[in-house]
């Protein structure tokens, strides 16, 4: 049996340009096609901050998780799923639940420790412009080497 994809894709701002999306969606499709698998449905939310999960695409998308229209969610990474720590360990519990894998194209297929690991980065990340020693602590001096997950 083929394996039947939902393509999830964000951009947060406003500001960015909606081609975003349509990139985010090409290299998804790509990945989808040379793992051989089939894209049944697309998901998206434009210029929605991934802080909250009151997104009209992530809230269609798990409610057709829980109908079993797809067996894995295909997105660019995890923080356009959720930057929220909470929010991506509730949301992978979730699809686990209901067979759904999540396959993300700069972190492979998603497991316990990704949400872990992910979802503290992608929360710091989210908090960055308040966090001023953010970047210090994380990525040293400018000619450091940065600290990559």
């Amino acid at each position: 049996m083929m394996t039947r994809v939902a393509i999830y894709a964000r951009f947060s701002s406003a500001m960015q340009s909606e081609a975003s999306i349509e990139d985010q969606l090409r290299i998804c499709r790509e990945r989808v096609e040379r793992e051989g698998w089939a894209v049944c449905e697309i998901f998206t939310d434009m210029a929605m901050s991934g802080a909250s999960m009151q997104r009209p695409g992530v809230q269609r998308l798990m409610d057709e998780a829980s109908r079993g229209n797809f067996d894995v969610i295909v997105a660019e990474a995890l923080d356009r799923l959720s930057r929220d720590q909470a929010d991506v360990a509730t949301l992978f519990k979730r699809l686990s639940f209901h067979g759904v894998r999540i396959v993300t194209l700069s972190e492979g297929e998603i497991s316990e420790l990704h949400v872990g690991l992910k979802g503290t980065m992608n929360q710091l990340f989210r908090k960055r412009p308040v966090c001023p020693r953010y970047d210090t602590f994380f990525h040293g001096s400018r000619s450091s080497t940065r600290l990559i997950l």
